[in-house]
């Protein structure tokens, strides 16, 4: 017999490496089997339960162990027949897909533990500050999943489990903010009375407002935490599949909304409000979470500038419509303020609060007209001049880098139709000094209302306000003339002349207290002198004394 044939066979050497990956293998096999996903441990947490320091980590390591030994046994570093590659690959494969089952579990574990709104450095009180810590270990306990789940080849598992429940959150929180889903709501708004969907409205504009500044802000830092480094774009997408469609929603109703608001003054408050909301917050949020060239950014700032902008521009032009198309014969009794001067400048004194929304929504040639606001007409003989100051002005917000123009105002505008418009009123009264009279009263109501450091006075300049003030004092001095002085400054039936002017404004009225002053002081000091004389020359036979 030979040697070599007396040489009985040899067992397969296995390598040190070989040894070394079998080993890191049974040791995975082994904390996997205590955290199986299917067995009693599956409620339970290795994250936020497990009571062994540091076994969350030992099982991540465990998990990228088993990657690394997949590359091993397919690699060409061994043989099947040394060391059973086919069979140590199908096992570590095994143990990979459970020890991946198990994260996804922790990664819905985790995600549900999160709140609907995620928010940082909430640090109000300690309770906020425990918050703040808990919410930022979770962070770090998805982003350690992720990181494991992503580098073994189980992106979509991870991505689909983290959509699903955050879209789940943003939709809740959605429902909370707003009292209804924007979403649903879209498909019923054309079934809705304006009443009805401006309700809704009052509830979008704070829910819109939390949204994109809390809400999606939320998310956009949550996908950044998680998703972070070489991972980002996993994060982006991520982000963009939970908050874009909802984003989009929001924007959508608000779309609709508008649409339905049509070219209604009554709801041009609404619709700034919806500017108000888009250009202070939604907009700066959007940038900040979305970016600045996405399709959510897109569409924000086309519903705030086109959509919006256009239907303010087209309300205001109905409001200063139906003033030109009020009668001119339609007078109010005594010379009283009229009506629409009430309606008018009550109108404008909420239109001031959005003095910011109007800067940007018009442009400065959106007014082309070179009449001095305020000065109509003239049926008083008055003369622009007065208002000259008031043409060189201009209108400036302290928080908006544009600025309101006299001529791109609107509510300067519409000022300056409401007086032409009471110009035109005054020419119908039969007696000239009630004429006046009414451009006092109503002039002077119109004062009244922009003075005072109220906003309306901030857009229509002092100096306008004080012009305001002097033509109604004018327009009073011409009243007294017109209905006084010529009277008694012609002689003769002195006395039957003044109980025939008292007789004919007895049911004259004065705009207020303040106007009714004015009006008995210039009224006598044009009278009572000039009668006292008459009474000194006639003596007793003069019906009236100076004093009555």
């Amino acid at each position: 017999m030979t040697r070599a044939a007396s040489r009985s066979p040899l067992a397969p050497r296995r390598t040190l490496p070989a040894t070394v990956v079998d080993d890191t293998v049974a040791a995975a096999a082994v904390l996997l089997d205590k955290w199986h996903p299917e067995d009693s441990s599956s409620g339970r947490s290795l994250f936020l339960d497990s009571t062994i320091p540091d076994e969350a980590d030992g099982f991540l390591r465990a998990a990228k162990d088993l990657h690394l030994a997949m590359l091993f046994y397919a690699s060409g570093l061994t043989t099947k027949d040394l060391h059973g590659v086919g069979h140590g690959l199908i096992h570590a494969q095994e143990l990979l897909d459970t020890a991946m089952r198990r994260l996804e579990l922790e990664l819905q574990i985790l995600l549900s533990s999160l709140p609907d709104v995620i928010q940082f450095n909430q640090y109000d009180d300690d309770e906020a500050v425990d918050d703040d810590q808990s919410l930022r270990e979770t962070c770090g306990h998805l982003r350690a999943v992720a990181e494991a789940m992503l580098a073994a080849g189980y992106g979509k598992e991870c991505v689909a489990v983290f959509k699903e429940h955050r879209r789940a959150s943003v939709a809740a929180a959605m429902q909370r903010m707003h009292g209804f889903s924007p979403s649903q709501q879209l498909a019923t708004i054309n079934k809705l009375a304006w009443e009805q969907i401006d309700a809704r409205m009052q509830s979008w504009l704070a829910g819109a407002r939390a949204a994109f500044a809390s809400v999606f802000a939320g998310e956009r830092d949550l996908c950044d935490r998680v998703f972070a480094g070489e991972h980002a774009s996993v994060g982006d997408a991520v982000f963009s599949a939970v908050a874009e469609d909802q984003a989009t929603s929001i924007l959508a109703f608000a779309e609709a909304a508008v649409v339905r608001a049509r070219r209604a003054p009554e709801r041009l408050f609404r619709m700034l409000d919806v500017h108000d909301a888009l250009t202070e917050t939604i907009i700066p949020a959007t940038v900040a979470a979305f970016g600045e060239k996405s399709e959510v950014m897109f569409r924000a700032v086309e519903l705030a500038v086109t959509k919006v902008g256009d239907t303010v521009r087209g309300m205001v032009a109905s409001f200063e419509a139906a003033i030109e198309k009020e009668p001119a014969k339609a007078t109010a009794p005594g010379g009283a303020v009229h009506p629409l001067t009430r309606y008018v400048m009550n109108y404008l004194v909420f239109l001031a609060d959005y003095e910011n929304a109007l800067a940007n929504i018009y442009s400065a040639e959106q007014f082309t007209d070179t009449t001095d606001i305020g000065s109509g007409s003239g049926t008083a003989g008055s003369s622009s001049s007065d208002l000259s100051m008031a043409s060189t002005s201009s209108f400036s917000s302290s928080s908006t880098q544009r600025t309101l123009s006299l001529w791109s105002n609107p509510i300067g505008w519409l000022v300056s139709v409401l007086m032409q418009k009471l110009d035109a009123k005054a020419g119908n009264y039969r007696e000239a000094a009630l004429s006046y009279l009414f451009l006092a009263n109503n002039t002077h109501y119109v004062a009244k209302k922009v003075g005072g450091g109220t906003k309306l006075e901030a857009v229509l300049g002092e100096d306008w306000a004080k012009a305001q003030r002097a033509k109604a004092r004018g327009y009073v001095d011409v009243y007294v003339r017109s209905a006084w002085g010529s009277k008694v400054l012609r002689g003769g039936a002195v006395d039957k002349a003044v109980v025939e002017a008292v007789a004919m404004q007895e049911t004259w009225v004065a705009a207020d207290e303040e106007m009714g002053e004015v009006l008995r002081a210039v009224a006598r000091a044009a009278v009572v002198p000039t009668y006292r004389m008459f009474y000194r020359r006639q003596g007793a036979a003069a019906r009236l004394t100076p004093g009555t």
